[in-house]
């Protein structure tokens, strides 16, 4: 009788100690899974907007902040389009020596490229600056933008400037948005181009990276004359200078002094790049915003000022960090040129103005 007690007593033992160990496993479990119950910002894309989720509600719908990235090339079944040509353009150049590729009229399908990208869904930003006498270029660039710019596409324009009053009112499609950001004025134009790497490297930090997937930087000063779509989504998107297009590489001009951080030695460089449009994953456009902020300061300790600005940084970091596409110079033509055969279409178009009435030195 004694020993069946015994035995009871430490088969209820076991029991209890065995159902602890579980309840612990268990709540264990639980406590990953529901992540501590902590909140964070997700994007929800049923609504188009940025909301805060709990994990444990919204495990299987919100990734990562900031994880966004091209997925699976997946296209809907049943869409009708022209079989690829057997051979693309023949009169110009589609492919980097790097095997990236390079964009122009004829070398994509929209109604493909459409098809799989507006299902991934991203939050695109652009950023704009108009400072000055540059907010009058604001209404024709937005509205145009409006009907040619990733129509169909989440959009927020992040326009910086020295006054808010004159950001006008613009009809914006669904899931498209206006968030405005007061900077300093400045005295010379060289500070406002080189100011906007460092307003832009502050403000990605602090407010689009959580509120953002892709980013643009592009200049106000333009118009959109055609699409301008998916096509140029990669993780780093550069486009060529209209200007240099068939130059040889000792003709760019690049920063050739060795006193700048944005020095590039002779016969070296693949193209030469604008700085009025560039593209990327969000993450990849802050290291290369903020590579070109810190490297003009580091110029500006030791009294030096790159030639062209933010430009000649940027063509430096492309020349070593190569850009996974580039657009051709479609994407950025200028209404001061005529237009070549080669450019079948006009994507986006700088404007004609007075420099010396618009800049706030003269142009100088």
């Amino acid at each position: 009788m004694i020993q069946r007690v015994d035995m009871l007593r430490y088969i209820t033992r076991n029991c209890i100690l065995g159902g602890l160990a579980g309840l612990l496993i268990f709540s264990g479990v639980l406590y990953i899974h529901q992540g501590s119950n902590i909140s964070s910002f997700c994007r929800c894309p049923d609504k188009g907007s940025m909301r805060i989720e709990d994990h444990k509600e919204q495990t299987g719908l919100c990734p990562d902040n900031g994880s966004w990235k091209i997925g699976e090339l997946k296209m809907e079944s049943g869409l009708t389009y022209p079989q690829p040509a057997q051979i693309g353009r023949t009169d110009v150049n589609s492919v980097t020596n790097w095997n990236a590729p390079l964009v122009w009229e004829g070398t994509f399908d929209p109604v493909v490229i459409d098809s799989i990208y507006k299902k991934m869904d991203p939050r695109v930003a652009v950023v704009l600056f108009a400072v000055g006498k540059y907010t009058r270029f604001l209404k024709g660039f937005l509205e145009s933008a409006e009907k040619h710019f990733l129509v169909d596409f989440r959009v927020t324009y992040y326009i910086f400037t020295d006054n808010k009053g004159d950001v006008p009112p613009i009809k914006l499609g669904k899931g498209r948005n206006i968030s405005v950001i007061t900077v300093p004025s400045a005295k010379r134009w060289q500070e406002v181009v080189l100011g906007r790497m460092k307003w832009a490297t502050l403000t990605i930090d602090k407010q689009i990276r959580n509120e953002a997937d892709y980013l643009y930087m592009m200049d106000i000063d333009s118009i959109f004359h055609n699409r301008v779509g998916a096509e140029t989504f990669s993780r780093l998107t550069a486009v060529l200078h209209r200007g240099y297009k068939h130059s040889n590489r000792n003709e760019f001009p690049y920063e050739r002094r060795p006193e700048s951080k944005a020095f590039i030695p002779a016969d070296a460089g693949d193209y030469y790049y604008t700085a009025a449009i560039w593209c990327g994953y969000l993450e990849d456009m802050y290291k290369l915003v903020k590579y070109c902020y810190t490297q003009s300061e580091e110029d500006a300790k030791n009294n030096i000022e790159a030639v062209w600005q933010e430009e000649s940084h940027l063509n430096r970091y492309l020349l070593y960090n190569k850009p996974t596409k580039v657009l051709s110079a479609e994407y950025l033509w200028s209404d001061y040129d005529a237009i070549p055969s080669e450019i079948k279409v006009v994507r986006i178009s700088q404007l004609v103005k007075n420099y010396a009435e618009v800049r706030p030195n003269g142009g100088h």
